[in-house]
């Protein structure tokens, strides 16, 4: 039961991000009849799952939510914005319910009575009871059939409808499925009892009757329609369906077992909590057509994280048997050479593979900020419109639950630092309601994530005084403005004149900060005044592998991401020219880069070398701001490395982003570029980095 109730659960999570998402689209005006109705079909699903594990305050809730919805669905109320916004704090309320029943905080019952008082009086429903035709409470207690005389509707629908044991296993009732038909028009309804047997064979626990029911509704009602009220219970009855003036229930009933046939689920093993499904495209039917459903398999994320690391020794130990053929002298072997390409090839297809199971799209973390808009919004007295973008860009699923905090952080700050009150808006030209920004995608093998708004920008005067009074920086000293913004991610920096309940704590942009690192990421602002602020996030799409150029330092063994490298060359002596005290720079078609010399900025030689005898450079593309290069001692070459967390097993070092292991069984450190570069700017002011420990 509680593998089920696991299940039961993760399917809420999916149907509340369907409904706010449907909501959202008819606020803005986005949305049509299929968006109200698969919002009707969210909220329904959600009850009928509750009410099968008695959770009855949630089904209490889920049923005043759709019964108004049921209300807009009909077209007898139409949403507009009032009504949507209303719709927004019940799925608010809804996903509360959902969260207190899963163990989480209890629901403000206030709050929530609130919000179903609202819901009521929109649908014209009699505050704590139900419509004027019907019976309160509905979906707890059975009420007789209503056989009123018909109201002038038109088609004649007949419905034959046999629960089976599993129906009532799970807690449903078959009455209050013909209660919901007669939302659809007037019901006529008889039991066929011709399949009760006497006394002597008698099973209580085998379901004997049969539903014959005449519905009679308008036009506007079609099979559809009536499908949908015995979606929740599909597999636990028979069902047939004829339609007005059709010749019989034979081709219904086969195109009923047909399509029952084609939606029978996969077989799963048991689900826990911290399980993540894997999609699997269902076969064709055999009609040759396209497939009609799409069915899961839900894997215990344990599995899925030891093949990971499974693959990983993989890639390493085929590191390690390139490296032993070459040092036999084999690879000059054809046969032994083409053995070696396909495992290779065969082992990355391997590793793509895997790591496509663990990808999953950022939805899972925007499909949350909705509400978190909402409620910062509403405490701030501001109109706030958030817009997303980029909701299915993939990254690792480690990744993902990581991302959710420093988000989180950012949104809430755009909205309280960034945002204007509408009042000031106005008086500067601007509309009232304020705009956030969310985005995601894929960029030079990383993802980007831009949190912008169109607010006030950063204040750098008043950033510098706060960041001078506390001791941040030197009262004379001389910033860029781009290091005046980063001031923000200072320890315990605010810019809040008083402490709320959003923010003025100190507490923020310096945990962002330390957590996208942690990531292996970085973070970067770019601000207007007057205009707005963006914050953008890069980030690895995993945090497992990577294709890497292995080059030499020194004595040391390094791995620079291929996915920043433009070109490599080797400069002339006339193309390096100084700049500053210090500093250098290359010339490169018309342009200049900085020049790094990598083993001097990591402290493993002294001044950078003049020139560049014997050396090679990387051209490689920054994150902070156009092109760099890199001196390195010489390239050996280009391979797919493991990473392993270096802060994990040492610390964090400035500059390197992780560590791996080569095929001869040597420790190399993965660099982290813009880190790199970062650490370079800052070296005319800071104490030059202490040496690194050998790590060849």
């Amino acid at each position: 039961m509680e593998a089920i109730r696991a299940t039961f659960f993760q399917e809420c999570d999916e149907l509340l991000s369907d409904l706010e998402a449907g909501l959202l689209d008819l606020q803005t005006g986005a949305g049509d009849g299929e968006t109200v109705n698969a919002v009707f079909r969210a909220v329904h699903s959600v009850k009928g799952g509750a009410g099968a594990f008695g959770l009855d305050d949630l089904v209490r809730f889920a049923h005043v939510f759709e019964t108004t919805l049921d209300e807009v669905r009909t077209g007898r109320l139409a949403a507009g914005p009032d009504e949507t916004a209303l719709m927004l704090r019940a799925a608010d309320v809804l996903s509360d319910h959902v969260t207190a029943a899963k163990g989480g905080p209890a629901v403000d019952q206030t709050a929530a009575a609130v919000v179903a008082g609202e819901l009521e009086r929109l649908a014209g429903v009699e505050a704590g009871g139900g419509a004027a035709d019907e019976e309160p409470d509905f979906g707890f207690v059975p009420a007789a059939l209503s056989l009123d005389e018909p109201s002038g509707a038109t088609g004649e629908w007949r419905v034959r409808f046999t629960p089976l044991a599993a129906l009532y296993r799970n807690a449903n009732d078959g009455l209050l499925l013909l209660r919901e038909l007669e939302r659809l028009g007037d019901v006529e309804a008889r039991l066929d009892m011709d399949a009760l047997t006497g006394l002597d064979a008698f099973d209580a626990e085998t379901p004997l009757l049969t539903f014959q029911v005449q519905l009679t509704a308008g036009p506007e009602v079609d099979e559809a329609r009536i499908r949908e009220v015995f979606e929740f219970v599909e597999g636990d009855c028979d069902l047939t369906i004829t339609a007005p003036d059709a010749g019989g229930d034979a081709d219904t009933e086969a195109l009923l077992a047909r399509l029952m046939l084609e939606a029978t689920p996969v077989e799963a093993a048991p689900v826990t909590a911290a399980e993540t499904p894997v999609a699997v495209a269902a076969a064709p039917s055999s009609g040759g057509g396209e497939p009609l459903v799409q069915t899961t398999i839900r894997v215990d994320l344990e599995r899925v994280d030891r093949l990971i690391d499974l693959v990983g020794e993989l890639v390493i130990n085929q590191a390690m048997l390139a490296q032993r053929v070459n040092e036999a002298g084999l690879a000059r072997n054809g046969a032994v050479a083409v053995g070696l390409d396909d495992l290779e090839q065969l082992t990355r297809e391997i590793q793509d593979s895997v790591m496509a199971i663990r990808a999953q799209p950022v939805k899972s973390v925007f499909q949350r900020m909705p509400r978190l808009v909402r409620e910062v919004a509403a405490a701030t007295g501001k109109r706030v419109r958030l817009v997303t973008d980029g909701e299915g860009t993939e990254v690792d699923k480690t990744v993902i639950e990581r991302l959710s905090e420093p988000i989180t952080h950012m949104i809430r700050n755009a909205i309280d630092h960034g945002l204007e009150a509408p009042e000031a808006r106005h008086a500067a030209g601007k509309a009232e309601e304020g705009t956030v920004r969310l985005s995601a995608q894929h960029r030079s093998g990383r993802i980007v994530i831009e949190v912008a708004d169109d607010g006030r920008g950063i204040d750098r005067e008043r950033v510098r005084a706060i960041a001078v009074d506390r001791g941040v920086i030197a009262a004379d000293a001389v910033l860029t403005d781009e290091e005046i913004d980063n001031l923000i991610f200072a320890p315990g920096f605010s810019t809040a004149e008083a402490v709320s309940d959003i923010s003025g704590r100190g507490v923020g942009m310096d945990v962002v900060k330390r957590s996208i690192q942690a990531l292996g990421g970085r973070i970067v602002i770019t601000s207007r005044p007057g205009l707005g602020s963006t914050f953008t996030l890069s980030l690895p799409l995993t945090l497992a592998v990577l294709d890497g150029m292995v080059v030499t330092v020194g004595d040391h063994t390094l791995v620079v991401p291929i996915s920043v490298i433009v070109e490599t060359l080797q400069p002339k002596a006339a193309d390096i020219r100084p700049l500053g005290p210090g500093g250098t720079v290359l010339a490169v078609r018309g342009g200049h880069a900085p020049l790094i010399d990598i083993g001097g900025v990591l402290g493993w030689r002294g001044a950078a070398a003049e020139g560049p005898p014997g050396g090679v450079t990387l051209l490689v593309e920054s994150e902070l701001g156009g092109l760099a290069a890199l001196r390195v001692d010489a390239i050996q070459g280009q391979r797919q490395v493991v990473i392993k967390s270096l802060e994990q097993n040492y610390r964090q070092v400035e500059g390197v982003a992780a560590a791996t292991i080569l095929g001869d069984g040597r420790v190399a450190l993965i660099l982290d570029v813009d880190g790199l570069i970062a650490t370079r700017r800052r070296a005319g002011s800071a104490p030059r980095p202490q040496p690194l420990a050998q790590a060849s």
